[in-house]
């Protein structure tokens, strides 16, 4: 007996798991979004450790059970942050804990999900600004090119990890020149009332030992001061120039198309926004999405079904 036959009317599972948050929602045939949620944040990068697997499978099945309250799905398409292509255990573990076949399930980068939210293949360029922030092109023949996206270490400029660490960097820099000039400086109230303190100790332990995600929502802090402090809108404007070096890269490559921005940090503030079209060439189209990954997941997930035999 096949344990996984699925009846015509199940629904496809989108996943979009982030740094911050996963977010899934089910399709029916047809494209409808019948239920979703969200769970808590997770990364592939995680899967190389012990502790980070079992946070991992913890999630999954916490999300299956959410998932399954309304229906076992016929497909599954999840996209990933920190996704490399190495995806056999999550798979054997999304279809077990919703029991479906292994075959049901495919798995990708969270930037290809979010990219055909946005554009069909071929037509234009996603810069996606989160936790981190990269450029996506998935060109006609379904390859998939990028800009940066190099992780919060090396790069990832103008994502929310990147405007709360160059904040508290020239926060920490005023104090090396002048002891207690924070207290004069909006931002830097703002940031130490999210981190908890105006303690280096404090200031280091979260950006060395809090999770990216965590990191990133400092950004949110850094928004809330720009009104009140240049040094703040500063660092917003040079966000957005980042996000354009971005889509200005994959320009160069493939020629003009249109860009679409999506991603939390690109919501921080209009000036964000403004910089970068300002930044891109006139003649290049910029918009904003309000991306929902995980419903265009489910209705990929549902074309993904093989035609009956």
């Amino acid at each position: 007996m096949d344990t996984h036959h699925h009846h015509p009317e199940a629904p496809g599972l989108g996943i979009d798991a982030g740094g911050t948050e996963t977010r899934w929602a089910l399709a029916a045939p047809g494209g409808r979004i019948v239920a979703e949620g969200t769970v808590a944040g997770l990364s592939a990068l995680q899967m190389a450790t012990e502790a980070g697997r079992a946070s991992v499978h913890a999630t999954f099945a916490e999300l299956a059970r959410a998932v399954l309250a309304h229906g076992r799905p016929s497909h599954v398409q999840a996209g990933l942050t920190g996704f490399g292509g190495d995806g056999a255990q999550i798979g054997a573990w999304l279809a077990e804990l919703l029991n479906v076949a292994p075959t049901a399930v495919a798995l990708c980068n969270d930037i290809e999900i979010a990219y055909r939210a946005s554009f069909a293949p071929g037509e234009g360029y996603l810069v996606y600004a989160g936790t981190g922030s990269i450029g996506a092109f998935i060109d006609a023949d379904g390859r998939f090119h990028r800009a940066g996206g190099r992780g919060v270490v090396l790069d990832d400029g103008g994502g929310g990890f990147w405007i709360a660490r160059e904040a508290l960097r020239q926060i920490w820099r005023r104090e090396d020149e002048d002891p207690g000039a924070w207290s004069a400086s909006p931002m830097a109230h703002a940031v130490f009332e999210h981190i908890g303190g105006d303690d280096w100790a404090l200031s280091r332990q979260f950006i060395y030992g809090g999770e990216r995600g965590a990191v990133g929502r400092l950004a949110l802090a850094v928004a809330a001061s720009a009104e009140r402090d240049p040094a703040a809108s500063a660092i917003l404007r040079e966000a957005g120039r980042e996000l354009a070096r971005l889509a200005q890269a994959l320009i160069n490559r493939f020629g003009p198309r249109p860009v679409a921005l999506a991603g939390r940090a690109a919501e921080l503030h209009p000036s964000i926004v403004d910089t970068m079209r300002a930044a891109l060439p006139a003649d290049i189209s910029l918009s904003r999405t309000g991306l929902r990954s995980h419903h265009a997941a489910a209705r990929l997930a549902l074309s993904a079904r093989a035609p009956s035999h």
